[in-house]
């Protein structure tokens, strides 16, 4: 086993490597000790809690909050959908009603006859932890999630945004110092991983996004394009949750420079196979 450290990163060319795999609250875990798993596997799944939406039913139908429940179509846990509605005055002779419809899908949560609103939880949100990479549980974390090991390659970057992703390994750059260009991403990169050398340009970044690449990675890049990829101003932060469509991981630093020859001699070697990776960096003051 070989290695090259830049800055602390590592360089492996084949090791053993742990992922764990978390969910953000307690769930289901849906795999075993000793599962062989794929990256794009599910390997936990939860539903996070909908927001809270307020329905001022007493203003709306201009009454007394006390008298809420009089009014009341929907019951506290009824489903709701959005402009349903779930409260109305009598009216007079029964036209000219006044009514209340539901802002969201849900269900009823609470109805206060303090307030004189209703409180709407809108729909649960799914959400599910894929294995990230082709290996075995070696781990099961109860109602949390499972930890996956594998042997491969292993690469730190110094510097990257945007979340996990899997893809092909396509190098396109015939050395280290070579610059990412548009005219180096077509059609055939949609749902790859692009490995440029020594920078890419904000033009590419967009090109890329346009053509369904799922990941770029590079030696460099400059802040102002990263500042017009996101269209803001990175502070002391941890990044890996930016919704920008495509994943990007920069080896090197900002500014032109050429990838370290053992990182893309070793990226080169795995042309065409899987990869799996992750932009998320935390930011810290005077680093």
């Amino acid at each position: 086993m070989s290695y090259a450290y830049t800055p602390g990163l590592s360089v492996a060319s084949a090791t053993t490597v742990r992922s764990v795999r978390r969910l953000p609250l307690v769930g289901e875990v849906v795999s075993e000790i000793g599962n062989r798993v794929q990256a794009e596997d599910i390997v936990a799944k939860t539903d996070l809690p909908g927001n809270v939406r307020i329905l001022n039913v007493a203003n709306l139908l201009s009454i007394e909050v006390a008298e809420i429940n009089e009014y009341m179509l929907k019951k506290e846990g009824d489903l709701v959908t959005q402009n349903e509605i779930v409260a109305e005055t009598k009216g007079l002779f029964g036209i000219f009603k006044s009514q209340a419809p539901c802002p969201t899908d849900g269900s009823i949560e609470s109805i206060s006859q303090i307030t004189g609103q209703v409180l709407i939880r809108e729909s649960s949100i799914p959400v599910v932890v894929k294995g990230y990479v082709d290996g075995t549980v070696v781990e099961v974390l109860p109602e949390e999630g499972v930890v996956v090991e594998t042997y491969g390659t292993y690469i730190q970057g110094i510097f990257g945004v945007g979340g996990e992703a899997v893809g092909d390994l396509d190098v396109v750059v015939d050395n280290a110092s070579s610059l990412l260009t548009p005219n180096l991403i077509d059609d055939s990169h949609r749902g790859k991983i692009v490995v440029g050398g020594s920078i890419v340009n904000l033009e590419t970044m967009q090109l890329a996004i346009e053509k369904g690449v799922k990941g770029i990675v590079c030696g460099g890049i400059s802040d102002k394009d990263l500042h017009d990829l996101l269209g803001y101003e990175l502070g002391i932060a941890i990044t890996g949750s930016e919704d920008i469509g495509v994943t990007l991981v920069i080896t090197e630093g900002f500014g032109q420079i050429d990838m370290a020859q053992r990182t893309f001699d070793l990226l080169r070697q795995r042309q065409g196979m899987q990869t799996s990776i992750n932009g998320a960096t935390q930011i810290r003051a005077g680093v």
